[in-house]
């Protein structure tokens, strides 16, 4: 494969809540890349997880980028309180956006990047058109809402054609992938295009976190 760059965020929606500030310290001693935050509102996804006082918390113990992924209905109204509480990325849904062209430039605007996600069943034309005005393409390989999923296949084809889109346009995209990724799956997704690879249990759930992001690094590479 090509020399992309392999970046690994674990998601603190697997962590030890109770532990949590320590949990992100030692995922980036142990040579994480991101945070990923997921945020659910109980009606976009059937779980409602954290708001912007939590990524508040999370910024004030460590220096690594926060990518902070909205799962909720009318991200518009929210984007000051996480872009002011701390999110460097914030990944709104493109099922969540009717304006997800003036949704995307006022996440920029606010001095933050700006993402747009794609569940598994919305298909990559959903987002081309904006593809200019994002930083980063999320596609998720799994139905949004909880953790521990299993990866679902057929979203592979779909990062295939998002690579080819950002690279024959010469685009500074990242194209991430979140859901059931771990050292059988990220290879796949890392072949078929991905550079970023969101894992939850395959870190967090794990004894050793160093290892694991290692492990999960190699796999990418295979």
């Amino acid at each position: 494969m090509s020399e992309r760059p392999i970046r690994i965020a674990p998601s603190i929606l697997a962590a030890n809540f109770a532990e949590l500030g320590g949990e992100v310290r030692a995922v980036e001693a142990a040579g994480a890349d991101w945070i990923h935050v997921d945020v659910m509102d109980g009606h976009f996804v059937p779980n409602i997880s954290i708001g912007p006082g939590v990524v508040k918390a999370v910024r004030g113990v460590t220096e690594l980028p926060l990518d902070v992924h909205l799962m909720i209905e009318a991200p518009d109204r929210y984007l000051d309180e996480f872009v002011e509480a701390g999110a460097d990325r914030v990944g709104v849904h493109v099922e969540a956006c009717p304006h997800l062209h003036r949704t995307l430039s006022q996440i920029r605007a606010r001095g933050a990047k700006a993402s747009v996600t794609l569940n598994p069943a919305t298909p990559a034309s959903a987002v081309e058109p904006v593809l200019e005005i994002c930083d980063q393409v999320l596609v998720m390989s799994v139905n949004p809402g909880f953790g521990g999923q299993s990866f679902i296949d057929s979203v592979l084809p779909k990062l295939e054609t998002l690579r080819g889109w950002i690279d024959a346009r010469g685009l500074d995209v990242a194209l991430e992938i979140d859901g059931g990724i771990d050292c059988k799956t990220i290879g796949r997704a890392a072949r078929a295009g991905a550079d970023v690879f969101v894992a939850g249990t395959a870190i967090f759930k794990q004894l050793d976190y160093a290892a694991a992001i290692a492990d999960l690094r190699q796999a990418a590479r295979e």
